[in-house]
C-alpha cells in the first residue's frame, strides 16, 4: 500500500465528498493488508503414519496391559507451531512459510500412539481423558523436530521413558536424520514426517518388545 493516511485526510481545499471517497479507498486498501491473528498460511504441516493398518491385529477390548502414550515435554523452541532451524550452535530461526497444524509434541504423541496401535495387540491410550486406565506408560522428551541448516538435514530426536506395571522405568534415546533436504516447507515437511515415523517405529518396537 503506497497511500498514506495523511494524504487521505489532510487536503484543506478538498470538499467533504472528496475526503469521504479517499477515506473509503484507504479502508478498502487496509482490508486487503490486515489479518486479525496473523496471516493464514497457504498450507499446514502434520504427521501421518506410514505403517499399513495390520488387519490381523485385534486389540483387546479390556484395559489389562493397556499402554498410555503421554504428550512429550519439549524445549521452548518446539513449543510453537513453527519449524525451528538450527542456524549454528547458538542461533535458532524459524523456517519461512512452514507451520504445523498444531504443536509438534501433540502431533508426535498421536503418531506414536497410532504406530503402537498398528504394530501391537494391546490397548493403546493416547487421549488425556482415559490415560488413567493404563497399566503401562510411555512418556519422554521431544528434543528435536528441526531443520539443521549447516548439514541441510531434518532431525527428530526423542528421549523415551517407559514405565511398566511394576513401576520400573527404562529409558532410551531415539534419533532419525534425513540429509540433502532443501530449506523449503514443501521439502522439509515430508522429510520431517518420514523421520518422525522412523523414530515412532523404533520406539514402538522397543516398547512392545520390552518384557
Amino acid at each position: 500500500m503506497n497511500a498514506k493516511w495523511g494524504k487521505g485526510f489532510a487536503g484543506r481545499n478538498a470538499v467533504f465528498s472528496g475526503r469521504m471517497a479517499m477515506g473509503a479507498a484507504v479502508l478498502l486498501g487496509l482490508a486487503g493488508c490486515i489479518s486479525i491473528g496473523g496471516e493464514t498460511p497457504e498450507s499446514l504441516i502434520t504427521l501421518t503414519p506410514v505403517d499399513p493398518v495390520n488387519q490381523s491385529v485385534t486389540p483387546t477390548s479390556g484395559t489389562a496391559g493397556a499402554i498410555a502414550v503421554l504428550t512429550p515435554e519439549t524445549a521452548a523452541m518446539l513449543d510453537v507451531t513453527r519449524v525451528p532451524v538450527q542456524v549454528n550452535e547458538t542461533k535458532i530461526a524459524y523456517l519461512t512459510e512452514a507451520f504445523w497444524v498444531e504443536k509438534p509434541a501433540r502431533l508426535f504423541r498421536r503418531l506414536l500412539g497410532e504406530t503402537l496401535r498398528r504394530r501391537g495387540d494391546v490397548l493403546i491410550l493416547d487421549n488425556d481423558d482415559v490415560t488413567q486406565l493404563a497399566t503401562q506408560y510411555v512418556r519422554g522428551s521431544l528434543l528435536d523436530m528441526t531443520y539443521d541448516a549447516p548439514s541441510s538435514s531434518v532431525v527428530v530426536r526423542f528421549d523415551a521413558m517407559r514405565t511398566d506395571e511394576e513401576g520400573e522405568v527404562v529409558t532410551r534415546r531415539f534419533e532419525a536424520r534425513e540429509s540433502g533436504v532443501l530449506p523449503e516447507a514443501e521439502f522439509v515437511g515430508p522429510a520431517l514426517n518420514r523421520a518422525a515415523n522412523q523414530v515412532a517405529g523404533d520406539v514402538a518396537n522397543w516398547v512392545l518388545a520390552t518384557p
